[in-house]
């Protein structure tokens, strides 16, 4: 099971994260988050976002 990270946490990795709910079903809303910037609310308490979709770059190109 991924990682799953709360609302205000810094984003270890640039990408998608989905919301999850308190008990981790997915609910299919995706959030674009920069590395490093405080992950956003969620629109309930004790839900969280997982990563999905890492930005994929090639550094110093």
């Amino acid at each position: 099971m991924a990682k799953t990270f709360k609302p205000g946490e810094e984003a270890p990795r640039s990408g998608q994260y989905e919301q999850v709910g308190p008990r981790g079903g997915r609910t299919g809303e995706e959030r674009t988050v920069t590395r490093g910037e405080p992950l956003p609310p969620t629109p309930a308490p004790g839900m969280g976002y997982v990563l999905v979709d890492p930005t994929k770059h090639r550094s110093g190109r």
